[in-house]
């Protein structure tokens, strides 16, 4: 089943689903499309500690150049070991070589991650959320409403997610993220995590004049896509998601980032990644995730 097909079939079920229960408040909807064209994806919160930044900026407008990520390894939120894999990863990238990360290399993204992709669509029903990411793959994120974590967590490639309304802010709780995989990093500058790893998401949808603030901040910090598949004339309603990572393995304290949605001036596209498995920048396949064995 392809995704557009996928989508359509989800986006069915979500409107028998969402219906309110008669005495209940219905939850804010937040179908569609969602777009954040810029890369890395980051917004750095308006005050308070934020992720890590590049060091390298573009010339033309300060933003950071995708060309040569170099992680800020002197940050005050990364522990030592933390600062030094950063450091490590920059150098990399100083070399001239671009560094692997799960995106380029067609593995799974970890929360927080994934937060990164251009597309992102939800799919809200009475006991789940699901949440559809593409670029540069499709990848799904499946959120259990109104439940707990289980006592024992089965570390995952996005980890145990749950989720509630707060009003009309949809709050996301995940923990158990798997950190012996591949490319195990919280962001584009190689930051590693943790089994201890903790990221409570929070989506609210804004007028525009609210949404401009985090518009304006993330044009300042990230490079933009040229117009493409955002509809930059967009004036209704955005969605902006509001993180919170913590991890008393790598990080000094918690951080706080955003990222402020708009909708697509284009259907959304498909991609797989594993069908286009050679790099552009060394002629070399990616690192596919391949089974030695099979599941069954």
């Amino acid at each position: 089943m392809d995704m557009q097909r996928t989508i359509v079939l989800l986006a069915a079920a979500t409107a028998v689903s969402v219906s309110p229960v008669l005495g209940q408040t219905a939850a804010p909807d937040f179908s569609g499309v969602w777009r954040h064209p810029t890369l890395p994806g980051f917004e750095p919160p308006a005050k308070g500690p934020g992720p890590v930044t590049n060091t390298k900026r573009r010339a033309q407008d300060g933003a950071s150049d995708w060309n040569m990520l170099v992680g800020d390894h002197n940050s005050p939120i990364l522990k030592p070991q933390a600062a030094a894999a950063v450091k490590k990863y920059g150098e990399v990238s100083l070399s001239g070589v671009t560094p692997p990360t799960p995106a380029t290399q067609c593995w799974p993204m970890p929360v927080p991650y994934i937060f990164g992709s251009f597309n992102m669509q939800m799919v809200q029903q009475k006991d789940k959320v699901t949440i559809l990411y593409g670029n540069p793959d499709h990848e799904i994120r499946r959120v259990r409403m109104n439940q707990p974590h289980p006592k024992a967590v089965t570390p995952s490639w996005y980890g145990d997610s749950i989720g509630h309304y707060e009003g009309d802010t949809l709050v996301i709780d995940t923990v158990g993220i798997r950190t012996d995989r591949p490319y195990a990093m919280a962001d584009a500058y190689g930051t590693p995590y943790t089994k201890s790893l903790h990221v409570i998401e929070r989506y609210s949808l804004l007028d525009y004049a609210q949404a401009k603030e985090g518009l304006e901040r993330d044009a300042k910090e990230n490079m933009r896509l040229p117009q493409g598949d955002i509809d930059r004339a967009y004036r209704g309603k955005h969605l902006q998601l509001q993180f919170t990572v913590e991890d008393e393995g790598s990080f000094t304290m918690p951080w706080t980032a955003t990222i402020t949605y708009g909708r697509g001036s284009e259907a959304w596209d498909e991609q797989v990644c594993a069908e286009n498995p050679t790099e552009q920048f060394s002629n070399k396949n990616y690192d596919v995730p391949t089974s030695a064995k099979p599941d069954f």
